[in-house]
């Protein structure tokens, strides 16, 4: 019962919160375009106000409570707009339902248990979490990680590893190895942002190697993320490399398969890489 009871709760936090992903990138990219002198500066500072509330991405309308339930409103509209019948993106309904799987998914298969510290090391999971499903639709859309959600994730990253970790029996080891997984990620990253001169991966990969190298907190962990990530993203490449729709130059996001191999890192990366030791490094 309390399991049901838990699930509930988190699908309903994670609707929640991915309608707060989808308003957060919106206004994030508003004010970019204001800063790149092609926004509209009156809009945002509107935005900007404390008490400005959620409005049409087309119209600008301010919304009702009715036009802001999860899922919901966008269904019960038909995907358009209360006041002037625009298309409202798919987006909209995808983030909310896949923030609140990651949500529940995590809490299954969480590989601590949730008590004491570890509800605090749990809840800091979602924050993060949620930063990093912002981080991806930003990405997805407009090829950019931006700086401000890097900061505030990797903040809140350091202050969950600190309850995970205080329990360790030698914390300044364990310390030391999230520095080393930061450092081992972002190096590379970096060595490779130098050598291509930023067209095999940009810089804000770089930052995010940061952020996950602090969030697996192990160096051979982060090499699963960068290999998982690199899998994915060849896995994805190829087909549209082998249709000829991309031929003269194929910009592929890098940041959300990066994402995505942290998150199964986190939860299955200690499986994994046990898996592989006995498979493969067996004497």
């Amino acid at each position: 019962m309390i399991l049901l009871v838990n699930i509930v709760l988190l699908i309903i936090t994670g609707l929640c919160l991915g309608s707060f992903v989808n308003a957060l990138v919106w206004r994030l990219r508003q004010k970019e375009l204001v800063s790149e002198g092609k926004g509209d500066k009156k809009l945002v500072k509107q935005l900007s106000k404390a008490n400005s509330r959620s409005m049409c991405p087309n119209c600008h309308h301010t919304l009702g409570v009715t036009d802001l339930i999860p899922v919901v409103s966008w269904l019960m509209l038909g995907g358009r707009c209360r006041y002037c019948s625009k298309p409202i993106s798919w987006q909209y309904p995808l983030v909310e339902l896949a923030t609140a799987g990651l949500f529940v998914f995590s809490y299954i298969y969480w590989p601590i248990l949730i008590t004491g510290t570890g509800v605090v090391v749990f809840g800091l999971w979602l924050i993060v979490l949620t930063s990093l499903v912002a981080l991806s639709v930003y990405d997805i859309k407009y090829m950019i990680l931006p700086n401000s959600i890097i900061a505030f994730s990797l903040i809140v990253a350091v202050f969950m590893q600190v309850f995970w970790q205080a329990s360790s029996v030698n914390v300044a080891h364990q310390a030391l190895m999230i520095v080393i997984a930061a450092l081992l990620g972002s190096g590379l990253f970096y060595a490779i942002f130098q050598l291509s001169g930023g067209n095999w991966i940009g810089g804000g990969d770089v930052k995010l190697a940061v952020l996950l190298g602090v969030l697996v907190a192990d160096p051979a962990k982060m090499l699963l993320v960068i290999f998982l990530a690199s899998l994915g993203g060849t896995l994805f490449a190829v087909p549209l490399l082998a249709s000829g729709k991309s031929r003269k130059k194929l910009l592929i996001p890098f940041g959300p398969f990066l994402i995505f191999a942290t998150y199964i890192t986190v939860l299955f990366g200690t499986e994994i890489i046990s898996w592989y030791q006995r498979t493969f490094l067996v004497v």
